[in-house]
């Protein structure tokens, strides 16, 4: 059976990481304007590098949670997927093999001219003198918005071979992530999980757990393991 799992802020926020939307487009006290789009890095890339820095240093001393946890431990029944809106590596020091990130890694940085081109980051810093293998500053790994999502074609073709379809902590409110669910067939099972149930495609068959991920994933991974 195959599980795809599509999560988003929610989950990591119970590891400690805030979420922009909550704050009416405010990120710890900075507008997304400012520190998430191009034009914000062609601006001011000073800023821009501190605070992905920033960010890098507090997704480094977080901490997978029982959500992600419980994903990763799915993956000794059943082939797991997960599509992660998120830029943290949560998931991946839970356990989980099979992670695809649609926004990019903050763990990592790229190439200003090539986002092909992407290197491991020593520690939580980019610094001003660190450049790729053509002698242009370094950015963070990160899809920012106006730019296109790379892996989007990747995760439609992977919903749409899922027996089960796991939405989680995401209010499916980001373009075109939240376009994944009409790639999923029809006759999939269907979870949402969050405080706010979104909307998530008209399946004959959903589940919703109305709960934080910690306590809703662990609910949905124990009925799944009695399927």
């Amino acid at each position: 059976m195959k599980i795809v799992v599509l999560t988003g802020a929610g989950i990591s926020a119970e590891s400690g990481l805030q979420t922009f939307r909550d704050k009416g487009g405010l990120w710890e006290g900075y507008n997304i304007e400012d520190v998430a789009t191009p034009e914000a890095w062609e601006r001011d890339p000073v800023l821009v590098q501190q605070f992905y820095n920033e960010r890098r240093k507090g997704v480094l001393a977080a901490k997978p949670n029982l959500a992600h946890i419980a994903l990763a431990g799915l993956q000794e029944r059943f082939d797991v997927h997960i599509i992660t809106q998120n830029i943290d590596d949560l998931h991946e020091r839970a356990g989980s093999k099979n992670v695809l990130h649609l926004h990019g890694v903050i763990t990592k940085s790229q190439s200003d001219v090539d986002a092909r081109r992407t290197y491991p980051i020593e520690g939580w810093e980019i610094k001003a003198t660190d450049l790729c293998e053509f002698g242009m500053p370094l950015r963070p790994h990160v899809v920012w918005f106006g730019e296109a999502v790379p892996n989007l074609q990747i995760a439609a073709e992977i919903c749409a071979e899922a027996d089960v379809f796991a939405v989680i902590g995401t209010k499916l409110a980001v373009y075109p992530a939240a376009s994944l669910v009409d790639f999923v067939p029809a006759n999939a099972l269907r979870y949402v999980i969050d405080l706010d149930i979104p909307y998530i495609g008209g399946g004959v068959n959903v589940r919703k757990i109305q709960a934080s991920a910690t306590v809703g994933v662990p609910l949905m991974v124990k009925e799944l393991e009695n399927i």
